[in-house]
């Protein structure tokens, strides 16, 4: 089984980028691989001027087809996903999530920004074909310290994500249901 992690901040270290981290060390843990990516193993030019044979791009894209799954982690700026993210999956080609179960967490600085994974994220993961989107996670700022080194999360916002985890490791150890285009 290997799953993607895709870091969406453009800042490193940044609280999204811990609870990725977290989510790969829990994986990692059960014995399931995973494939980490962040924005910055992307040439910005190749993102600003849509790339698609950016080869980058196309390893990411080759192992985003063989995974079973993709967590993607974001920061909210503006009610919104990270703009930088949004370059990177406006290249990916159409069906790019089909038969992947998507995790998404993501940080933001208040509790309004919570609405950013359901009105902004996750239309553009329903638009790339994903077979199931999980219930996301939401952190905010304040639930995250110490990110810079080795992240501290509340204990209810720890617990939010492993019962997330958990979901998500159920969910992309059953088989893939292809399903018939017409």
């Amino acid at each position: 089984m290997r799953v993607i992690t895709l870091a969406g901040s453009p800042r490193y270290p940044s609280r999204s980028g811990a609870m990725l981290e977290y989510a790969r060390e829990t994986l990692n843990a059960a014995d399931i691989e995973v494939c980490h990516w962040h924005l910055h193993n992307f040439a910005p030019e190749d993102l600003l001027y849509a790339r698609f044979d950016s080869p980058a791009l196309q390893t990411f894209v080759q192992q985003l087809r063989e995974a079973d799954g993709l967590i993607v982690a974001t920061p909210v700026y503006k009610a919104s996903f990270s703009g930088a993210l949004k370059t990177l999956l406006d290249l990916l080609p159409e069906r790019s999530l089909e038969h992947k179960v998507v995790l998404p967490v993501a940080s933001g600085g208040t509790l309004a920004h919570m609405l950013a994974l359901d009105y902004a994220l996750k239309p553009v993961l329903n638009a790339l074909k994903a077979q199931e989107i999980l219930h996301g996670v939401f952190a905010q700022d304040e639930q995250i310290s110490d990110y810079q080194h080795r992240a501290i999360f509340e204990p209810l916002l720890r617990q939010r994500l492993d019962d997330a985890l958990e979901t998500f490791r159920q969910r992309v150890s059953q088989p893939r249901q292809e399903v018939a285009h017409a």
